[in-house]
């Protein structure tokens, strides 16, 4: 597998983070979306930001040398001044997707937990509700589908995530309410298959 490269759409520049990164990632996570519920860790302070963005850029090229899928995430900029206004990547998804009826064969009751290609993206709330996330997230839906040959790409969400939903719609995504509460961030599954 080879490194993913920048994909540009009409308005943004999907790209690898590079350190100087660093100060808009922290405002983004750990600040302007601290309270956001992303399945993970929450708000880190500086120092452990600055460790994860050393981990997210030395994976890049790890993830490659290895023939795996290019996860981690990647900036989002705005082609015209470069900004980084969101993040959005492919993440490794293990989770009890055969809680959900569409996702467990015919007749199964089973709670194990089975491997999906995930689909994240945050964009700073200053930039929302301008259709940035769902233009960098089908960018990256399409270099699955064409250029990895995936079948399937799958976001997950809350219940009151409105937003996270509407980009699921955009992206003509399936979307499934989990009959179960936890784990919380499964407790709305969007999935699109390649055609």
């Amino acid at each position: 597998m080879i490194r993913m490269p920048v994909l540009i759409t009409e308005r943004l520049r999907i790209r690898e983070l590079a350190p100087d990164d660093l100060p808009a990632v922290h405002q983004l996570l750990d600040q302007d979306l601290r309270d956001a519920d992303f399945g993970s860790e929450g708000a880190q302070p500086l120092a452990e930001r600055t460790r994860w963005l050393e981990w997210t850029i030395l994976s890049y090229e790890q993830l490659a040398l290895l023939y795996q899928p290019p996860y981690g995430e990647r900036a989002v900029t705005l082609q015209e001044t470069g900004q980084l206004v969101g993040l959005v990547g492919f993440v490794p998804s293990l989770a009890p997707f055969e809680q959900l009826p569409a996702f467990a064969p015919a007749g199964s009751t089973s709670q194990r937990a089975t491997p999906e290609l995930g689909l994240y993206y945050a964009i700073a709330p200053a930039h929302q509700r301008q259709g940035y996330a769902a233009e960098a997230a089908w960018a990256m839906v399409n270099y699955a589908f064409e250029q990895l040959g995936l079948k399937r790409v799958v976001a997950t969400t809350t219940y009151d995530n409105a937003a996270s939903q509407g980009v699921m719609r955009k992206l003509g995504m399936r979307i499934e309410r989990n009959p179960f509460p936890d784990p919380q961030w499964l407790q709305v599954v969007g999935w699109l298959e390649s055609k």
